[in-house]
């Protein structure tokens, strides 16, 4: 499916990162529980004035219902709405058992959230005559033993895999190749490009950037005064270049330190303001604890207990409170679903130790000097053979009879 060029006439596999998404994952839950709602507008929410649309069964969408939709908005567009207010343990269980199944293929499995995840699939799709039989495989195993349906893309990046599960809904299969991408994403509006939120899109819009494909070939500067320091991030996500590595459970475990709230937050302002104590807390614990580690992620809870992880395999290992904020605030940035929050997270997994491994510094940075060293520290830089007079003597005898010639005088 994916190649890349090693040698001269000899190609090899490159990455197929499967993104698998279970459709309307909580309304199907509720149909497990109780089958009696198959076929009915079924959307997870309260009751409340201020209750929320947690998810909506396809034949709900059809109304024109969605997630996050205030309920009373729900019930005039569609008054046969059947409301429930979910089963959030249950959903819990599902999950486990969903990744469970895509473990049965490969190791490398990484859990986005309560109903979708990323999987490398390079070394299991071999096991298989055809790359997408693995796919169909998977989806059929899901649908018949846990009555879960599923999307899944295949692609050679993390971001082109979510983007292409995206595309057909429900019980869709979708490859989107780095060739295809001039045909099949750079159609599609702004608002449809993973991490593009909605009060981004029409700032964007506004720039005259009103597809993928215009962000792609956007000039940096133009967008930098809204995307900050990720704009370059997303120009290159928009031409289909994510390197980013699958983190499996078991590189993800690490030292945490997270918040709950008993109210709804959105703003940018609450959002800083937690990340930062969230920040500084966990630097202590690590500094205390003697520990650092290159893998950082953030967990984001949103009103309707929807939890997701984002992590970020790094190049060098961090424990520093600055760099723990400046790190989940650029994944919070990435990440972020525009919808209100209870809960943020930020955790440090691969953990090693501070003082056993120090990071190297660059050779061409010199290191801090001792001012009751510099003396030794210059003897022992210069301690080397020198011509005096005639005579062999070395550093150390020079800046002696220096030092008592000065003093004759």
């Amino acid at each position: 499916m994916f190649y890349r060029k090693e040698r001269k006439g000899e190609h090899r596999v490159g990455r197929v990162i499967y993104h698998i998404d279970l459709n309307a994952f909580f309304a199907s839950a509720e149909i497990l529980l109780d089958p009696s709602l198959e076929g009915k507008p079924v959307v997870v929410s309260g009751l409340t004035k201020r209750s929320v649309v947690s998810t909506a069964s396809y034949e709900a969408r059809q109304f024109g219902v969605h997630s996050a939709m205030p309920i009373n908005e729900a019930l005039k567009l569609c008054p046969q709405l059947v409301v429930v207010k979910g089963h959030h343990g249950y959903y819990e269980q599902l999950s486990e058992q969903f990744i469970s199944y895509v473990k049965k293929y490969t190791d490398r499995v990484e859990q986005a959230s309560i109903d979708e995840c990323y999987a490398d699939m390079s070394q299991a799709i071999h096991r298989f005559p055809r790359p997408l039989d693995l796919a169909w495989q998977l989806q059929q195993e899901l649908l018949t033993d846990l009555h879960l349906k599923c999307s899944i893309g295949v692609a050679p990046n993390k971001f082109l895999a979510k983007m292409a599960s995206d595309m057909k809904k429900p019980m869709g299969i979708t490859v989107l190749r780095k060739q295809e991408i001039p045909v099949k994403l750079w159609p599609l509006p702004i608002e449809d490009m993973r991490g593009i939120g909605k009060k981004t899109a029409p700032q964007m819009k506004a720039l005259g950037i009103k597809t993928i494909g215009d962000l792609a070939a956007a000039d940096p500067e133009q967008l930098r005064p809204l995307l900050g320091k990720n704009t370059m991030t997303y120009i290159q996500r928009a031409n289909g270049e994510d390197d980013r590595e699958i983190i499996s459970d078991a590189e993800i475990k690490s030292m945490s330190q997270s918040t709950t709230l008993n109210y709804d937050f959105s703003t940018e302002e609450e959002v800083r303001t937690l990340f930062r104590k969230l920040a500084n807390k966990l630097s202590e614990r690590m500094i205390e604890e003697d520990k650092m580690g290159t893998i950082v992620s953030i967990s984001i809870r949103y009103f309707d207990f929807n939890t997701n992880v984002r992590s970020r395999k790094l190049d060098h290992p961090v424990y520093r409170s600055e760099d723990l904020f400046e790190l989940a605030m650029e994944l919070f940035d990435e990440n972020y679903e525009d919808q209100p929050m209870r809960h943020l997270g930020i955790g440090v997994g691969s953990l090693s130790s501070i003082h056993d491994q120090k990071i190297q510094m660059n050779l061409f940075e010199a290191p801090p000097v001792d001012p009751a060293c510099a003396t030794l520290d210059l003897i022992s830089q210069l301690n080397q053979q020198l011509t005096l007079g005639g005579k062999l003597t070395t550093a150390a005898a020079l800046i002696k009879k220096t030092a008592a010639d000065k003093h004759k005088k």
